[in-house]
């Protein structure tokens, strides 16, 4: 395992960059590794209020999918694992009564395929994940799993999402977009996180927030582990999510070797084992299923430090937090209508990311083996197209994703053979893998 040299005499000079085996005097990496808490905060925290899950619980697991990403690629890859949206829809799919352990079983089965997945790639390659997934497919995907949790951000009544607090939500939706248009560098990285900020003052001005729990919470304790139950009937609604999180992973890779000028094609495999062991542990304690982010990749492309040892401190960091139960309770404070606003928020990049993908891949849609399957799809997630045989349902996400893939090959494969297919193999553009440069879905 790498471990750190000394950058210089332990400062950095303007225009300097510190590589990842490197650092700077641990003074200053502290300062620099608690920033990448506060940029990995504003959407992991969100993870569990939408869910239920306890917020001190993903913290924990976010910290240790951190460190064991750190370990499982040898402290070469320099990355943040917080919780993945990808996981809220087959979430809320699956919870019912506040119980929230059948999820969890299929966060554990999502995170034990990425790992297999992984060790696939580390063995034999990624060059089939492109050809499964090319942009087209990528895109639609994405596009899916953001658009589909429209209802959820508008809330199921009175009492959730943006409906319970209009008033609010407005003031929250209203300051994120301020924020970001407004500052640069980490501050306007952060707009949503001081949007929901903004958002609770608000309330609180309005005698919104509910403040008995944290009263009562304890300063110091455990977090709170729940056991999956085992039910295979929510593999359908999980395993889906297994493609995007093997996009955002392998664009993660693409992303922080173009920032440090380092080759690690050899180190996707493992990056994606180690999210999946990550996502499996999560699972199996009670945990939301992680994912690397984009936010902390935009850290260090503005300060140019790429040392590792900044997320071996973030990843303690959250971890020491995870223990301080007044913390969580805090969190929980937040009320419908800012947690609402910022879904419609997130929600929105989500899916709008997913039209990036196309975009910057150049997906050419007047050939109908990309137009037609992605159209069909995204109805159907967005329309949540549900379909139940025997005790296993199949929502929305499931189905678009399904249909969006199976209807791909079985055109471009007749299309190929009856020579209908618009582009040309030699030529199709749509293998290349998506590489993000500072954003991406979690």
């Amino acid at each position: 395992m790498a471990l750190w040299t000394l950058h210089g005499d332990g400062t950095i000079k303007p225009g300097a960059v510190v590589a990842p085996d490197e650092r700077l005097g641990w003074g200053k990496m502290f300062g620099l590794g608690a920033q990448h808490v506060v940029a990995m905060f504003g959407a992991t925290f969100l993870v569990p209020l939408i869910t239920g899950f306890p917020v001190t619980t993903t913290l924990f697991f976010s910290g240790l999918g951190t460190i064991l990403f750190l370990l499982i690629t040898g402290n070469r890859l320099p990355s943040y694992l917080g919780s993945s949206f990808a996981f809220i829809s087959p979430v809320l799919a699956s919870t019912v009564g506040g119980d929230f352990s059948r999820a969890t079983f299929g966060i554990m089965l999502t995170g034990m395929l990425l790992a297999i997945v992984g060790a696939v790639v580390h063995i034999a390659g990624s060059g089939w994940i492109d050809a499964l997934m090319p942009p087209v497919m990528t895109g639609s995907i994405v596009m899916i799993i953001g658009f589909n949790l429209a209802s959820a951000a508008w809330g199921g009544d009175d009492k959730s999402g943006f409906r319970a607090q209009p008033l609010t939500a407005w003031i929250t939706i209203i300051a994120v977009v301020l924020i970001s248009v407004l500052f640069r560098g980490l501050i306007g990285r952060l707009s949503i996180l001081l949007g929901v900020l903004v958002g609770y003052v608000a309330a609180v001005l309005q005698n919104q927030v509910d403040y008995a729990a944290l009263g009562k919470a304890a300063w110091f304790g455990l977090p709170t582990f729940t056991l999956p139950t085992a039910d295979f009937s929510v593999a359908a609604l999980f395993l889906p999510v297994v493609l995007v999180l093997i996009a955002e992973n392998v664009g993660h890779v693409k992303s922080v070797a173009l920032m440090t000028e380092r080759n690690y094609d050899k180190t996707m495999g493992r990056a994606l084992l180690a999210d999946g062991v990550a996502t499996t542990l999560a699972g199996f304690g009670g945990g939301s299923g992680t994912t690397t982010y984009a936010e902390n990749i935009g850290v260090m492309a503005a300060t140019k430090v790429y040392s590792t040892a900044l997320y071996w401190i973030a990843g303690f960091i959250a971890i020491l937090l995870a223990f301080v139960p007044k913390f969580g309770a805090a969190i929980n404070t937040i009320p419908a209508g800012v947690i609402g606003a910022a879904g419609t928020v997130l929600y929105g990049m989500i899916g709008l990311l997913g039209a990036r993908i196309w975009i910057e891949n150049k997906v050419n849609f007047t050939n109908p083996i990309n137009l037609i399957p992605a159209a069909i799809g995204l109805i159907m997630g967005i329309a949540n197209f549900t379909f139940s045989f025997g005790n296993i349902s199949f929502g929305g996400v499931t189905v678009g994703t399904i249909t969006v893939l199976a209807l791909y090959h079985l055109m471009r494969a007749i299309g190929r053979a009856r020579g209908t297919d618009l582009e040309a193999p030699a030529l199709v553009a749509e293998f290349e893998p998506y590489q993000p440069e500072s954003e991406d879905l979690h």
